[in-house]
């Protein structure tokens, strides 16, 4: 078990990695009772704004059909590469040995780590690369051993965009104080919610229950009948933080070996996201499942309008068929019974609640990088929610019904960037969202090592 951080077993398991490294002690935080409150954060009373849902900005809810141009700093062919690389007396040739061919970065490498090298322990040192297109140098994370306590330290090395490049060094010592590693039963995760409440957030049971679902390695479809257990590094947060999942592995617990992983990476302008081991983005899947629907009963495109019927002629004659008419049905429907519940797809804001013309019922939360999704057609609203409420990603915010312009009980969804509608499922869609920036890469790369399961050989 590795040492430095403290385990909360929903199961006497076999522990993952039997270091018995001497670590800080890490307070054991106990999961918060499943109030009505998880997962939302109170309007403040004490301020004098007001939200009405009928006087908000106009362009809340007027649609445009033109497409989103906007310009991100998505690298699509990002990927990264881990391992421990056994010692030498040339430890500070590491870049060159695992690939990085930059002349630059590798004598700034030499200049910066001596003392680093000094404190490594054991046969090994863990490391994880992430590069770009053209094998584009893009971060390196290093650690001081394949052991996590008090003295372990992770450096990550990333270019500067002044030219150059940036260190940064963290101890895990240091971000031990607000995390929780916690052990769960793969079966557990997959097919009994009710049991995983009991250790983690109702919220926070939602995404996991996702999470998991996607990381799921098919070629080892039946890991859940070998005693696999989820483990999970947790922040269960406080008045000021949302609780987080910050990292979530498979593993066998007799040998330790990981069969898949993903990382929450925190991002400061847009919401944070969750990425795999192999640096693949998982959070498209997220924001398109609001909630737990029958089928797609209509996506983006045109669809038939109301036509007038036509006029008889004077003559007698056969009327002409009427021409018909067709409308842009920008979002995506999805098929449900009335009264299935409505999750926020992201963290965000609500910034209206009420009803809307063709939408019926509508909640609108606003989300960091100015994107909005729209959750319309609703037959009720959770009522806890208010206007100026935030809310974290997985809190239930409604449900299904068939108000306003609609044909029978189904959830209109839909997400937008700056005032445009964007299909959600369109491959042609690279958002920011799902995707590494170059901007991220020092986090993701930094995060699995210092919460991951090292890896004890290359």
């Amino acid at each position: 078990m590795l040492g430095s951080l403290q385990s909360a077993k929903a199961q006497q398991t076999s522990p993952v990695n039997k270091a018995t490294n001497k670590a800080p002690q890490v307070k054991q935080k106990k999961s918060p009772a499943n109030t009505p409150q998880a997962g939302i954060k109170l309007q403040d009373k004490s301020t004098n704004t007001s939200y009405k849902s009928t006087s908000l900005d106009p362009e809340l809810f007027g649609r445009s059909s033109k497409a989103y141009s906007g310009q991100v700093d998505n690298n699509l062919d990002y990927r990264v590469q881990r391992g421990c690389i056994r010692r030498s007396l040339n430890d500070d040739d590491l870049p060159a040995n695992i690939g990085i061919n930059d002349q630059d970065f590798n004598d700034f490498f030499k200049s910066q780590t001596k003392g680093f090298f000094d404190r490594v322990r054991g046969s090994c040192i863990p490391y994880a690369l992430a590069l770009g297109n053209r094998n584009r140098f893009e971060s390196l994370s290093i650690m001081n051993g394949p052991v996590q306590d008090a003295k372990t330290e992770i450096w990550t090395f990333t270019p500067s965009a002044a030219g150059g490049f940036l260190i940064q060094q963290d101890y895990l010592k240091d971000e031990s104080k607000r995390f929780t590693e916690i052990q769960l039963p793969l079966s557990d995760v997959l097919y009994d919610p009710k049991k995983v409440g009991d250790q983690l957030p109702v919220e926070l049971v939602w995404e996991l229950n996702s999470l998991i679902k996607q990381i799921y390695p098919e070629e080892n479809n039946a890991l859940e009948n070998t005693g696999s257990v989820v483990r999970l590094i947790v922040d269960f947060g406080d008045k000021e933080r949302w609780a987080q999942i910050w990292a979530a592995e498979i593993i066998d617990p007799g040998s330790g070996e990981v069969f898949s992983s993903a990382f929450w990476v925190e991002r400061p302008d847009i919401p944070g996201g969750f990425f795999t081991a192999d640096g693949e983005s998982i959070e498209r899947t997220f924001w398109t499942n609001p909630l737990s629907y029958r089928r797609i009963s209509r996506g983006v495109g045109s669809v038939r309008a109301s036509s007038k019927k036509a006029a008889p002629t004077k003559n007698g004659a056969p009327a002409a068929p009427p021409k018909q008419r067709y409308r842009t049905h920008m979002g995506i429907d999805y098929s449900a019974p009335t009264g299935t519940p409505v999750f926020s797809v992201a963290t965000g804001k609500v910034v209206h609640r009420g009803y809307s013309g063709a939408f019926g019922n509508l909640i609108i939360l606003e989300h960091p990088g100015n994107y909005r999704t729209y959750y319309a057609h609703l037959s009720a609203y959770n009522t806890e929610l208010e206007l100026g409420n935030e809310v974290r990603r997985g809190f239930e915010i409604g449900y299904v019904g068939s108000t306003g312009r609609s044909t029978g009980p189904h959830l209109h969804f839909e997400l937008r960037k700056d005032g445009i509608y964007l299909d959600p499922y369109s491959t042609k869609n690279e958002l920011d969202l799902w995707n590494m920036r170059d901007s991220d890469s020092g986090l993701l790369t930094r995060e699995i090592l210092l919460l991951g399961t090292p890896i004890l050989k290359e």
